[in-house]
């Protein structure tokens, strides 16, 4: 049985989503990860700026629906993996 599974009914609120994690590999000095808030309105609720080789490893939670990336970089998710330049 998976984390969330076991999770489900015991009031632990923070398993409800799915928690998929993802990369950004920062090709640039000052690229910034923006995360946005679920919810009725959408919001920014937390920002990083990461320097160029700086990697960040970030979950989707209850609190963060999506995330914005300003600036050159690389995104790795179960999907695949994104470059900005592109």
């Amino acid at each position: 049985m998976d984390q969330h599974n076991q999770n489900a009914g015991s009031g632990d609120e923070r398993n409800v989503n799915n928690g998929d994690y993802f990369v950004v590999k920062a090709k640039e000095q000052g690229v910034q990860v923006i995360g946005l808030t679920r919810g009725k309105d959408t919001r920014f609720h937390h920002t990083e700026k990461l320097d160029k080789g700086e990697v960040l490893i970030a979950q989707f939670t209850d609190h963060t629906s999506a995330v914005k990336i300003r600036g050159k970089a690389v995104v790795m998710t179960k999907h695949g993996r994104i470059d900005t330049e592109e």
